[in-house]
């Protein structure tokens, strides 16, 4: 059975600050620390090999039972962790003060109960926390109770239980938001773009939903920002860039007037930022779109975006947007100079990344080196994305990849086996239900060109191409393949004898 390396992520997903904190805490501890020997083996691996581990410490009694010192290691490093992060995380502190609260009003000591809860109470409203904010008032109602039972005024109760009322109401105002985010965040997901009628219609039941349509429905910073978000979400499916811009720049507007919130919705935040310049790269405003990724990059490592899993979703946007920036512009050799900077980011942070992000990554490379004749490059990126199909995510790179395949081997002048692969391409289209045009048309040109090769008989059938393009294109929707690979630049650099990244520069000119 191969050994578990659970532990091995764990240790190597510490910062130095985080191990420093560690060794602190072992260090006030009593007794054998096998655990830090384990610990520091285990730290120095490049990759985890248990054997290597059993040899070095062959001698000790504790290898004997190493799983069960693995285990213990493990707990106490996310025991350390909690009591590291404890004074970050607002639901970290809420948790001790309740607790606290618990403590002291077992011990009848109200009054200085009355301290932490007025303490804990203004953390939970300034964080709009409204599950701890309804516990503290629990908790302050019994306080009351107590008070009536002592003689003490009970005055303020009946305020106290309408505060109550209007903390659930916000509770549940929110739960709604977040039941609608879920889906509207799952279709994005796993498609990218509206790729059907189904899931067009099911856009626009969200959308149109009381409480994203209507009017001041959100009664709190959260579900504000929830409601805005979701909206840009809709619009961004259907490729409204501009009313993707709005709302999302009205959610970035409500977290920055409320820094308490936005640092505790940091992972929003992130994402909001990549929305807008989503928005800005469609929308072709360049200029801003560089400033807001130097924007992103600055967020990392301060208050609220300093964990390893905001800065790595801060970095691998940046990264991601800025590929597909020169992309946009046409500088593809400057995309491909900066791939190596991408390969060391993702060599660093493999294990933690996304396979959303790894895909992304993946996909995005091929494009760069595609637009600079690299045609073997492209082809071993393509197959890993090909290779690689998860069945719940983007499903739009899995598609479009299959797509581009095809104009890849073309390029390659791989004719014999372009038939294979329109089959392949024609079976995933149809269990998947597909239904652009632009595909269809494709495929069929694709298939003419590879039994025509003669240079006078494709011009013709790359002629014909375009028109149809051009009568496709007029359908909003069929132009969302532009987004993947710019198939218009691809057909006329073949009718024009221009490379592709000539015509992609040109087209941008003329646009």
């Amino acid at each position: 059975m191969k050994p578990s390396i659970e532990l091995y992520k764990l240790i190597k997903s510490l910062t130095k600050s985080e191990k420093r904190f560690f060794k602190l805490s072992s260090a006030l501890q009593s007794g054998d620390k096998n655990y830090v020997k384990i610990f520091d083996f285990i730290d120095a691996q490049k990759e985890y090999d248990e054997e290597a581990l059993k040899e070095a410490f062959r001698n000790e009694t504790f290898i004997r039972h190493l799983s069960s010192e693995k285990n213990h290691l493990y707990k106490l490093i996310l025991k350390s962790l909690r009591s590291y992060y404890s004074e970050e995380s607002s639901s970290s502190i809420l948790k001790q003060e309740i607790k606290n609260i618990e403590i002291l009003y077992n011990k009848a000591l109200y009054r200085e109960c009355e301290k932490f809860i007025v303490r804990a109470k203004k953390i939970a409203q300034d964080t709009e926390k409204f599950y701890y904010w309804n516990e503290i008032i629990s908790w302050e109602k019994k306080l009351k109770e107590e008070g009536v039972q002592e003689g003490i005024d009970d005055e303020g109760l009946a305020t106290l239980i309408k505060e109550e009322e209007e903390v659930i109401d916000k509770l549940r105002n929110l739960a709604e938001y977040q039941v609608i985010y879920s889906k509207i965040n799952h279709i994005f997901r796993s498609g990218g773009f509206i790729r059907s009628e189904k899931e067009e219609q099911e856009v626009a039941e969200i959308a149109n939903y009381h409480l994203i349509k209507g009017k001041n429905t959100a009664i709190s910073t959260r579900a504000s920002s929830m409601c805005y978000y979701i909206k840009g979400l809709c619009a961004a499916t259907n490729r409204n860039f501009s009313d993707s811009y709005l709302f999302f720049n009205k959610t970035r507007e409500i977290l920055d007037k409320n820094p308490i919130v936005k640092t505790d919705l940091s992972t929003r935040y992130v994402q909001t930022i990549t929305h807008l310049l989503r928005c800005y790269i469609d929308g072709k405003q360049f200029d801003q779109a560089k400033q807001l990724i130097h924007e992103l990059r600055g967020l990392s490592g301060t208050k609220g975006f300093n964990t390893i899993n905001t800065e790595i979703r801060i970095l691998s946007n940046a990264y991601l947007m800025e590929l597909l920036l020169l992309q946009r512009q046409g500088k593809f050799q400057e995309s491909v100079e900066l791939i190596p900077k991408i390969d060391d980011f993702i060599a660093e942070y493999e294990e933690v990344l996304s396979k959303e992000q790894c895909i992304l990554f993946i996909y995005y490379k091929s494009v760069s080196y595609f637009a600079i004749g690299e045609y073997k490059k492209t082809l071993t990126f393509i197959n890993e994305v090909l290779n690689d199909n998860e069945q719940n995510i983007r499903q739009d790179i899995y598609s479009f990849a299959r797509i581009f395949n095809l104009v890849l081997h073309f390029e390659l002048g791989n004719y014999d086996f372009t038939e294979y692969v329109i089959k392949s391409v024609n079976r995933y289209l149809s269990k998947h239900g597909r239904d652009y045009a632009t595909e269809t048309l494709l495929i069929r040109n694709i298939r003419k060109l590879s039994k025509n090769i003669l240079p006078e008989e494709q011009q013709q059938i790359f002629r014909n191409l375009q028109e149809e393009l051009s009568e496709a294109f007029k359908d909003h929707h069929e132009q969302v393949i532009l987004e993947y690979f710019n198939l218009t630049a691809w057909v006329e650099s073949k009718l024009n004898k221009r490379s592709y990244t000539e015509e992609v520069v040109r087209l941008l000119k003329t646009d």
